[in-house]
């Protein structure tokens, strides 16, 4: 019963659909501004304001009362790519105001962080897929599973308007659309 990692797993397959979106609009001929914006906070709300808080303020402190550590090994790791992948989603941000700003030239720039944004956590999620929440299951119970996914569908539920895991997965969606995948691997 290892529910509250699956629970994580899932919102990785969200992510992952939100970076393809993302990499779609940095081909797309116009891209709208607004939808690199709703991008964004897509990225700052659900990526990192929903999941990143269920992992950081739930999982984590809870693998660290089985013996890991925040402060180096696999945890840590995690930790320190969150922080990066912030770094990266602010350059996107700064660089979409100097895109409405008229700075066409910005756009590469916007580019090249949802680039390192996308790299990033692809390699992230896999780590975690399959590696360090194959830790957690191996070290929590199936108590610790259960009341970890009731904080989680808690979190997920309180977000109020635009900012519950449903809307977040609609507004992915809306997006998908406006932003089909081209280049898609066989």
């Amino acid at each position: 019963m290892n529910i509250a990692t699956q629970n994580l797993e899932d919102d990785h397959l969200y992510i992952l659909r939100l970076i393809d979106v993302m990499e779609s609009m940095t081909t797309h001929p116009a891209p709208e501004v607004a939808d690199l914006e709703e991008a964004v906070e897509l990225i700052k709300s659900y990526a990192d304001g929903l999941h990143h808080t269920k992992e950081e303020t739930l999982l984590f402190p809870l693998m660290a009362e089985h013996g890991f550590s925040s402060t180096q090994g696999p945890v840590a790791m995690m930790l320190h790519e969150h922080t990066i992948g912030r770094a990266f989603v602010k350059g996107i941000s700064d660089n979409i105001e100097l895109l409405k700003g008229g700075d066409l030239s910005a756009f590469n720039l916007v580019s090249a962080n949802i680039k390192g944004y996308s790299e990033l956590l692809q390699n992230h999620i896999y780590k975690e897929n399959n590696m360090l929440f194959r830790m957690a299951d191996n070290a929590l119970t199936d108590s610790d599973q259960q009341s970890l996914f009731q904080q989680f569908e808690q979190l997920e539920n309180e977000g109020g308007s635009n900012h519950t895991k449903s809307d977040f997965v609609a507004r992915i969606t809306r997006l998908e659309k406006a932003y089909p995948i081209t280049n898609q691997e066989l």
